[in-house]
């Protein structure tokens, strides 16, 4: 099976933007959105995925992330912007009910049954 690996970058209303690499970019962004990381992304809100980049190895992603977080500001705005020009959720119709459902599982000893909830509910 191959692997996939991603260069991503979130952000939120504000357009703060933070750059990462992760080998499951499903499974990352939850995280993000959940604030399940203690961090930067969680300290700022940094809820939607708004550009990322597929590689066959890890080290072209790792190589590529450190190569972005060199950039200006300005530059990585551009990056953006090139190809999603609203810096709209790149993330927002990607999960289904059953993928937030399995993941949450996995996270199983983080969640009460209170807390299944928030994940059940579609936007319009």
């Amino acid at each position: 099976m191959e692997k996939h690996y991603f260069v991503y970058i979130m952000s939120n209303t504000s357009k703060v933007i933070y750059t990462g690499v992760t080998n499951n970019v499903d499974r990352r962004v939850f995280e993000h959105e959940s604030k399940l990381i203690p961090g930067f992304t969680r300290k700022y809100n940094l809820h939607k995925l708004v550009y990322f980049e597929t590689f066959g190895n890890i080290n072209g992603a790792i190589c590529r992330e450190k190569k972005i977080k060199g950039w200006l500001r300005s530059k990585k705005v551009a990056l953006i912007t090139a190809s999603n020009p609203l810096w709209l959720d790149l993330s927002a119709d990607h999960f289904t009910k059953h993928k937030r459902a399995s993941m949450l599982s996995s996270w199983g000893p983080f969640f009460g049954p209170k807390d299944l909830s928030f994940t059940w509910a579609e936007s319009d």
